[in-house]
């Protein structure tokens, strides 16, 4: 199927489209406004001759593609190949500077006046060999408008760097210099590296990934980035999920103040220019997240869109992707993303996928983690260019549970961005409660994992923390600050899965510190074989987050009063 995704006024407004609806779908719906927005998969169930028959719901998604196609899938423009280097012009006669001064897991950032004749976008052609000690880093420019070429390093060492630059333009070509990074700042670890099952700061700091995700904050006007911000600084969160293009979805339809491409008069786009002011604005907004100590998880495509970036095309892929990372790649606190649902990207194959993982990964030199997210097929989380996997839920209930399984089968780290939210939607991906979220974020941490929080309540506004971020009103981010408390109370800093009993996972560092989670489970008491040694038995309430210490000691065998309630953990300290 080429377009799942479809809304109702989509369809409506496609040649043909009316007629092909007025033939399956009751003619009262047609014609509401408010149902516009909602996908035509929706309306299935109150159309008896799809619902009850599978031949036909699948010769209606045939007609649907043969209408939608021509305005989904276009055709598709070819690469354009740098200009050819004048070899009778002066080489190296482009001024230098650096911008600011740089310390240890910084940017490092060399600004050159070159050419702007031209569509230097596409025309020049820039990179420099970065040199501190034994160690090299090749760099990729960009082009940043008025004449300004960029080159962006993350400074993974203090000491003097030295670097030599490589370019078409002879202007650009075979610069030399040298800069000095300042010892690192107090707090600053460096970008996020993957650690086993886990992961932890390139200083060795531990970090742990709990995430949330509001795909557009970053495109909505400065007081709801601001507000966005304020409540991220606020919360237990370390990761935020953002998209780079916009989202075209329900409760969010609204036209941005900026893209990622400059918009020509007639209100298409030029796919060979990039907008700055976009880019210096999506620089600023990861910075301030750095701040905050939240990782920036860019999503680089996604299906929910109406303005034709989901099908740009392999060339145009391409060069999207190579100028967000060279402008990125040197921030710490970068994640990418691949795809949100890639599996419902029309037009994009696995091989494709590859391609542009495998670009990623040539084009960032410092190794920030690499994911791709699903719908309901799960790629393959093997492929040497990503570094764990992001997991969308299995189905209404169990997901998290699989994540020992995961971890086996794809010998990674699982990071399950997307559970659910929490929120009074009515689609069940949208309707969790609050205690049902911290629920799947204790199963998927006792099985060595990350669960990722979204919040969708309801507002005359429409403004949902999942979509266009703001404030946040759910139950369940302080019951997840609590989580993290435990888990960064492990000697380790993480939880393992343990050998566990028949019906409760055990988790944590063997011999010093277990933790059980009862989940719905509600008894009244449990017995615990302990392990050799003495140790200290805590009740965890994780929804009233109080942690109730057993008096004493114990050793060989303890029976743990528990109050009848769901959401218990038992937690075992080492004496």
């Amino acid at each position: 199927m080429l377009t799942p995704l479809v809304t109702l006024g989509q369809v409506l407004d496609a040649p043909g489209g009316r007629a092909l609806l007025e033939r399956h779908l009751p003619e009262a719906v047609l014609d509401q406004p408010g149902l516009r927005v909602l996908l035509i998969g929706a309306f299935l169930r109150v159309a008896p001759g799809l619902r009850d028959d599978e031949a036909a719901r699948e010769l209606f998604w045939n007609e649907i593609d043969k209408v939608m196609a021509p305005i989904l899938l276009h055709e598709h423009a070819p690469a354009v190949t740098p200009a050819a280097p004048d070899p009778s012009a002066p080489r190296a006669t482009a001024a230098w500077t650096l911008v600011g001064e740089p310390s240890r897991w910084e940017v490092l950032e060399i600004a050159l006046q070159g050419p702007a004749a031209g569509n230097p976008f596409v025309d020049v052609e820039l990179s420099a060999e970065f040199r501190c000690g034994e160690r090299t880093w090749t760099v990729g420019g960009f082009y940043d408008g008025d004449g300004v070429h960029r080159l962006r390093a993350l400074a993974e060492e203090e000491g003097t760097w030295r670097f030599v630059t490589t370019s078409n333009s002879p202007a650009l070509d075979g610069i030399k210099g040298e800069v000095v990074v300042d010892p690192a700042a107090p707090g600053a670890h460096g970008p996020v590296r993957v650690d086993g099952f886990h992961f932890a700061y390139a200083d060795g700091t531990r970090y742990r990934p709990w995430g949330t995700t509001a795909y557009a904050w970053n495109h909505q006007d400065e007081q709801t980035q601001t507000t966005t911000l304020e409540t991220l600084a606020g919360s237990p969160f370390t990761k935020l999920r953002m998209c780079l293009f916009p989202k075209h979805f329900i409760y969010n339809s609204g036209e941005p103040e900026r893209f990622p491409f400059v918009r020509k008069d007639d209100g298409s786009f030029d796919h060979t220019r990039f907008d700055t002011g976009f880019f210096a604005r999506l620089d600023e907004q990861v910075r301030r997240l750095g701040a905050l100590g939240v990782q920036a998880d860019l999503i680089l495509f996604h299906p929910y869109d109406r303005w034709d970036f989901a099908d740009l095309g392999p060339a145009v892929d391409d060069r999207v992707v190579r100028y967000v990372v060279r402008r990125l790649s040197g921030y710490a606190n970068v994640w990418f993303s691949l795809a949100n649902e890639h599996d419902l990207i029309a037009g994009k194959s696995t091989a494709d996928w590859d391609r542009i993982g495998e670009l990623v990964t040539a084009e960032d030199p410092h190794g920030h983690p690499l994911s791709i997210h699903n719908f309901s097929q799960h790629f393959d989380h093997t492929r040497p260019w990503i570094t764990h996997a992001s997991i969308q839920r299995d189905e209404p209930y169990r997901t998290a549970e699989n994540t020992s399984a995961w971890r086996e089968r794809w010998g990674k780290p699982v990071v399950i961005d997307e559970c659910g939210y929490e929120g009074d939607l009515e689609y069940d991906w949208g309707n969790i409660s609050g205690q049902e979220m911290i629920r799947r974020f204790w199963e998927g941490a006792v099985r060595g994992g990350y669960v990722g929080h979204g919040e969708t309540y309801w507002n005359a506004e429409e403004q949902l923390w999942w979509s266009k971020g703001g404030r946040l009103t759910g139950t369940s981010p302080r019951r997840i600050g609590f989580l993290e408390e435990i888990v960064a109370a492990s000697p380790t800093g993480v939880l393992e899965p343990l050998p566990s009993d028949f019906d409760l996972p055990w988790a944590g560092v063997q011999d010093q510190y277990l933790v059980s989670y009862h989940g719905f489970g509600r008894p009244r008491e449990r017995h615990v074989l302990l392990p050799p040694g003495r140790w200290h038995v805590d009740v965890l309430d994780t929804w009233e987050c109080t942690i109730d210490r057993l008096p004493g000691t114990y050793e060989t065998f303890v029976l743990v009063p528990l109050p009848s309630k769901p959401y218990q953990a038992v937690r075992l300290v080492a004496a």
